[in-house]
């Protein structure tokens, strides 16, 4: 059973909105921030990356290659977030027998699953009125005894570091919001990396001025990009 930190408290009173495509969260106090996906993702370089990737592989085959990736997500993170709190699972139940992969990767990675523990937060909304941007976090726990942020992700293969440093961007951005809302400042990022052979690929780095450098970046593009999607220009 994980042990949970019982007077850290989920922000609740935080919907989302779909504006030109994108998603934005309202916060308690009314202001609609851009999501930290939407963000990260959003930035011209990693947009070439993609568009180049489509163009050698076709437009169908990376359409199919994308909605694979996100059904295989979206079920393996349910299937982390049922086995952390508690629920009983079953490879004859209805999602497993359709989606088969997810849970074999699942299981290859319950032994590092198993070194988190003190979860303060899972699955929960952060906002940030100082970067103003929001998003929902997999897990801020302990992790080998260390306060951490926890990003859960799934892949075909073991990722090259190279293709790893948005996803320290990414849950610095959570460390931001996490330290302005709560208090606390985490030690360390964590990544684990589901693999369809098998692999559970672990990353852990120290939090640095760096991805936050990085992070503001992308925050300054995103919002001058929308400005002038927004004027037409």
């Amino acid at each position: 059973m994980f042990e949970r930190v019982a007077d850290i408290k989920e922000i609740t009173d935080i919907n989302t909105e779909m504006v030109d495509g994108k998603r934005y969260y309202v916060s308690p106090s009314g202001e609609r921030y851009p999501s930290i996906t939407t963000v990260i993702s959003n930035n011209s370089k990693k947009q070439a990356g993609l568009a180049k990737w489509r163009k050698r592989v076709g437009q169908k085959k990376a359409a199919a290659i994308t909605a694979k990736s996100a059904r295989r997500g979206t079920r393996y993170h349910k299937l982390v977030e049922d086995y952390m709190a508690g629920k009983e699972l079953n490879i004859l139940d209805s999602g497993n027998k359709e989606q088969p992969l997810p849970w074999l990767m699942f299981h290859s990675s319950v032994k590092t699953i198993d070194k988190i523990n003190s979860i303060y937060l899972q699955e929960a909304a952060l906002y940030s009125d100082v970067l103003k941007i929001a998003g929902r976090v997999d897990c801020i726990a302990e992790y080998e005894g260390k306060l951490s942020i926890i990003d859960f992700k799934t892949s075909a293969r073991p990722k090259e570091e190279l293709y790893m440093y948005d996803y320290y961007v990414q849950e610095t951005a959570y460390a931001c919001c996490f330290k302005e809302l709560y208090g606390f400042d985490v030690e360390q990022l964590v990544t684990i990396v589901a693999c369809e052979n098998g692999d559970t690929q672990v990353k852990i780095v120290s939090p640095k001025k760096e991805y936050l450098v990085r992070l503001q970046s992308y925050i300054q593009e995103y919002n001058e990009k929308h400005a002038r999607n927004k004027t037409g220009g």
